[in-house]
């Protein structure tokens, strides 16, 4: 990675930032994103940083590429996603097809 790490969760974040209700994206489209601009990171890093930085962000609106959160989260982001009127499978997960938003490349500052 050509940056330090706090450059990359700074980067991830403006991301989240500006994902807008009714919508998701994914930790994969995020680490697209920021990859490009940083040239390195994948999903795990960007699930790392949510997992680590992300309380105040809406967390809820990053998912895996199928649609799910992790089990440990679901309750609280049906919520969410009921509130804001995310398109849900019946399964409960996010209907992917529907509410994925791809974030725009962001800029380093």
């Amino acid at each position: 990675m050509s940056l330090d790490f706090e450059e990359y969760v700074e980067l991830v974040l403006r991301c989240v930032e500006t994902v807008p209700r009714g919508r998701v994206t994914t930790y994969g489209a995020i680490a697209e994103v920021v990859g490009a601009v940083v040239g390195g990171g994948g999903p795990r890093l960007v699930g790392n940083v949510m997992a680590t930085h992300g309380s105040g962000m809406p967390w809820w609106r990053v998912v895996r590429a199928d649609g799910s959160l992790p089990p440990s989260h679901q309750d609280e982001a049906r919520q969410a996603y009921l509130e804001e009127g995310t398109p849900l499978r019946p399964s409960g997960n996010v209907d992917i097809k529907v509410a994925l938003w791809r974030p725009p490349t962001p800029s380093r500052t």
